[in-house]
């Protein structure tokens, strides 16, 4: 089949996976920085307290591989029917909280847990298993989804909670997240995926045969460390990008504006990265777009940066933070063998959260003592250079059984 023949032929399990992670947990990703001064204004929180609500997903590190191997076994239909299920409610809780932080550190708690069952961990799988040539370009299409509608939802939702409070927004969430998981989910079948597992039921453990032969891989250490890295700065594009801004000195208005464009950059950086991955070699890709926001946070780290280089700034930041699971997702899929993708997603995955939660505690410690964000920053703009580098060394361990240098119509010979 063709490049663009693949495209053609599974139009539908494509647009099913867009709209899942559209519509899944990541909506709450984009829009959680617009609910942090209205939770704090009316609910008497502090900014260090708030902070720390990107150290929760560190929660689940210890369920992720738990969470990526029981997808790699019942499928993606069943484990996203799951994961919106558990989002919605999550959403409706959230708009019924009585005040306290722990309430609300709590429920972010239980959508962490669930939420990444409606994610590239799960959705991935469908495009691993329908994809080969045109690999890349599909999962930066899927992936490119979430930061669109967080570029669309982000706005809405900012309009909402301004005027009519932040309970209506997440109840306004709680709908969207309900309705994108039953039309995701009509769309991506379950035929094919029953076949697949009729000719080889993924056991539950992996042996220790194969865990080892994973762990012996270079490339695997080096990734995981590398997306520990460039995640310490997570907590600053996704629930304090308003907040800095307002500290720089920026108007509401603007900052608001500012956090729709970080989805926007995120948009550009998947289908970039996703394209470039099709055509040239994963290690320079990831560490290109990976490093570049180092810039970016030399920008913020300027006392009074103007609104000229901010723009771009953010849209850097977000450009890393898309080609980042379009980076991971490919990696792993032509590294390692493909029945185990969710499960090594999950521990990539782990690594992300890990890395959040240590950029979080950092963050919310910094600001306890009494400092600004500078700090924050400075860590931030070292260790995503620090991180990019690492994957740029996954290139000298030389190529996978089933990488190459691929292009239009290249035939891969390993799968």
């Amino acid at each position: 089949m063709t490049y663009f023949g693949e495209l053609a032929s599974n139009w539908n399990r494509l647009l099913g996976t867009c709209i899942a992670l559209g519509m899944g947990a990541a909506i709450s990703f984009f829009t959680v920085s617009l609910f942090g001064p209205a939770l704090i204004a009316d609910l008497g929180w502090t900014k260090s307290g708030f902070a720390l609500v990107g150290s929760v997903p560190m929660i689940s590190v210890f369920t992720l591989p738990f969470v990526g191997r029981f997808a790699d076994r019942v499928g993606p239909r069943v484990a996203g029917t799951i994961g919106f299920t558990v989002l919605t409610l999550c959403f409706v809780a959230f708009a019924n909280m009585h005040g306290s932080l722990w309430e609300f550190l709590v429920i972010t708690a239980i959508l962490s847990i669930f939420g990444v069952m409606t994610s590239s961990l799960v959705f991935g799988r469908v495009i691993v298993d329908r994809f080969d040539k045109a690999r890349g370009l599909a999962l930066s299409i899927m992936m490119s989804t979430s930061p669109l509608a967080g570029a669309i939802v982000a706005p809405f939702i900012g309009k909402v909670i301004a005027q009519s409070g932040w309970r209506s927004g997440y109840y306004a969430l709680a709908v969207i997240s309900a309705f994108g998981g039953l039309l995701a989910l009509s769309l991506i079948g379950r035929a094919d995926y029953a076949k697949a597992k009729a000719k080889e039921l993924v056991p539950l453990r992996m042996s220790k045969a194969e865990f080892l032969t994973i762990a012996r891989n270079p490339v695997f250490p080096m990734m995981m460390l590398g997306m520990l890295l460039v995640n310490v700065p997570q907590t600053f594009a996704s629930a304090q990008l308003k907040l800095v801004a307002l500290d720089k000195g920026v108007s509401d208005t603007y900052a608001t504006w500012l956090v729709s464009l970080y989805p926007l950059g995120s948009i550009i950086g998947r289908f970039l990265c996703g394209i470039g991955l099709d055509r040239l070699k994963s290690h320079v890709v990831a560490m290109i777009t990976l490093g570049i926001p180092t810039l970016s946070f030399v920008v913020f780290g300027l006392g009074s940066p103007a609104m000229g280089l901010l723009v771009p700034a953010v849209l850097v930041i977000g450009l890393a933070q898309g080609a980042e699971g379009d980076v991971g997702a490919y990696i792993i899929s032509r590294r390692f063998d493909a029945k185990n993708f969710s499960l090594l997603y999950a521990f990539m995955n782990m690594t992300v959260s890990a890395g959040t939660g240590i950029g979080a505690l950092i963050l919310s410690a910094t600001l306890h003592q009494g400092f600004d964000y500078q700090p924050y920053i400075i860590v931030c703009g070292i260790t995503t250079l620090a991180g990019a580098l690492l994957f740029g060394l996954t290139g000298v361990t030389g190529p996978g059984p089933e990488e190459a240098i691929p292009a239009l119509g290249f035939e891969h010979t390993g799968e």
